[in-house]
């Protein structure tokens, strides 16, 4: 399983590190299955070869990655590449009709793609409604050299850290498009797919071990921690970072975070313990699980007893309130990069600037919308006034390439928002009136920004008050890029004096902090159409997203090429 460990791990990555091949191959069959996970007896989910997460895919830097896809389940499916930039692949890239079309059932297709200049934890999930609920697992990528610019663990595990619904969440996602409303909270967390208590890892005491942490969760963050151990973080989103000692990890959806522990406890059992995180203010009672999910550290060897002669129940953490935003923050803010020979470098002129809210807001039902309450408006999710939606008869990459936007989508996505106003103060937007300016969006619309190849972009991320404040994991495909300030209120130019040019984090997903903003850097030398979306599920399924248009460079290797012959058709 991938939370098992031992000191064997070490033996098998160092014999896989001599005799790795350059080309990593794996089918997955997505299909259905009866599982009684938590505990409802045969409850059918939606998984990859059967298990949830799904398979582990181990690669070395360099190597091109090989990913038949069998669609054997009852829905369209895709994939994503989760981090992976996909340069000369972006048909692979994975977001149902951004991409590709999508896999029908009873078809096939065929990922191909290069993993080159990319090192550490990755993932991989399914980009079609909210299949990823449980079709997802980890992309391990190993430096080429087979040397961490970090002390070498005596051992690793991946820990996938999930939610868990009793029911088909295909469905749960067609019930709340219709009535208008969001799906019920996950019925249970999960760590490595499994509920309470039942996943175990096994340490040596004196020992390091590299925890590969993954956020699939539909729509929760989460605080992370073993009882009785601290972590130093080295990496996040697959890019290096200073090491950033910490006993809580807090993950977004869509993050990874890996980290070292040193397992120099009393020998005997800890709880690892995820409990959620709650960004949105004011707090929505009744909309979030208020359990929490633990699995069990155990060292080896160690059996330690109470004065009764019975074994002792592992020691707890304590963990931080659901609505800590000093400890979120202070742990988002706390990591910066590692600056290393080779690595990008924070590029100093700009070309293009936008400044983005993001947020949740009101507006009438759709005709669609059957079920819907059409005496009140509903939330709706913008950005810069925008509620996005995905096409229906063709893939946004393939009308690009076809060089036929019209009716799929159009290149006036605005670099700013219909209205400036006091962003992050709910009061303040009653009484100014701009609630009302900004919550009647129409219906959602296709807009995607055109960047020229190769201009250094800087997007300013603002978070609004529309229908409450909370922090949304923004995820951009095909690029990483530098996270230069953050912060709570409204950005002011007085903040671009804090940027950070030296060191910035690097990341593919970034918690826009609640009632805040943040500050995003990177180099539009990826040709293709790239999603930029939240990672709340829920979020992105209302109109939470845009795309960025890249266009083709000067040279024949950067330009957009044709799609693969197989690729899926609509």
């Amino acid at each position: 399983m991938p939370g098992s460990w031992l000191i064997l791990v070490l033996a098998v990555s160092s014999a896989a590190a001599l005799a790795h091949a350059a080309t990593v191959e794996h089918t997955f069959n997505v299909g259905t299955l009866s599982w009684p996970r938590i505990c409802q007896p045969g409850n059918i989910s939606i998984t990859a070869v059967g298990g949830v997460p799904g398979p582990v895919i181990e690669a070395y830097e360099g190597d091109t990655v090989v990913v038949h896809v069998i669609n054997d389940s009852p829905y369209d499916v895709t994939i994503h590449w989760h981090g992976v930039f996909q340069r000369g692949t972006p048909w692979a890239d994975g977001p149902s009709m951004v991409t590709q079309c999508p896999i029908r059932p009873g078809s096939r297709y065929t990922y191909r793609f290069s993993v080159s200049g990319q090192e550490g934890s990755l993932w991989w999930h399914a980009h079609s409604s909210f299949l990823r609920a449980t079709v997802h697992g980890a992309l391990i990528i190993r430096p080429s050299a087979g040397a961490y610019p970090f002390p070498k663990p005596d051992g690793e595990a991946v820990v996938v850290l999930g939610e868990w619904w009793d029911a088909d969440i295909v469905l749960l996602e067609r019930q709340a498009f219709l009535s208008g409303t969001q799906i019920p909270s996950a019925d249970a967390y999960t760590i490595n797919g499994k509920p309470n208590q039942t996943e175990k890892f096994s340490v040596r005491g004196n020992s390091t071990y590299l925890l590969r942490i993954i956020n699939a969760a539909l729509n929760t963050a989460f605080f992370f921690k073993v009882a009785g151990h601290t972590f130093t973080v080295v990496a996040a989103d697959a890019s290096y970072t200073t090491p950033y000692e910490t006993d809580v990890i807090v993950i977004a959806p869509g993050q990874t975070v890996d980290a070292l522990m040193a397992a120099g406890a009393t020998p005997g059992c800890y709880y690892m313990e995820i409990s959620s995180y709650q960004s949105a203010m004011p707090l929505r009672l009744g909309s979030f699980n208020i359990d929490v999910a633990t699995a069990v550290v155990e060292y080896v060897g160690a059996a330690p007893t109470t004065d009764g002669g019975q074994q002792a129940a592992p020691a707890r953490p304590e963990m931080p309130k659901p609505t800590d935003t000093a400890t979120a923050n202070g742990f988002y803010t706390g990591l910066t990069a590692r600056v290393l020979p080779g690595r990008p470098t924070v590029p100093l002129a700009v070309d293009t600037r936008m400044f983005v809210t993001v947020g949740l807001g009101l507006s009438s039902c759709l005709p669609e919308q059957t079920s819907c309450n059409r005496s009140a408006p509903e939330a709706v999710a913008t950005m810069n006034n925008e509620s996005f939606a995905l096409p229906t008869t063709t893939s946004l990459l393939d009308a690009r390439y076809g060089k036929a936007p019209g009716g799929v989508y159009t290149n006036d996505f605005p670099d700013r928002p219909p209205v400036a106003f006091d962003y992050t103060n709910a009061t303040g937007l009653l009484a100014g009136g701009a609630a009302a300016a900004l919550s009647s969006t129409g219906r959602p619309t296709t807009k995607v920004r055109a960047l020229r190849y190769n201009a250094t972009v800087e997007v300013v991320l603002q978070n609004t008050a529309l229908l409450g404040r909370e922090s949304h994991p923004m995820h951009l495909h095909g690029f990483n890029f530098f996270v230069l300030a953050q912060g709570f209120g409204n950005y002011g130019g007085a903040a671009s004096e804090q940027l950070n040019l030296v060191n910035p984090q690097q990341r593919n997903t970034i918690a826009v902090p609640t009632g805040g903003w943040v500050v995003i850097r990177f180099v539009a030398d990826n040709p293709g159409m790239w999603f930029m979306h939240c990672h709340i599920d829920s979020h992105l399924s209302i109109g939470l997203a845009m795309v960025f248009a890249v266009e083709d460079g000067p040279t024949p290797d950067t330009k957009l090429p044709p799609p693969p012959p197989d690729l899926p058709r609509c």
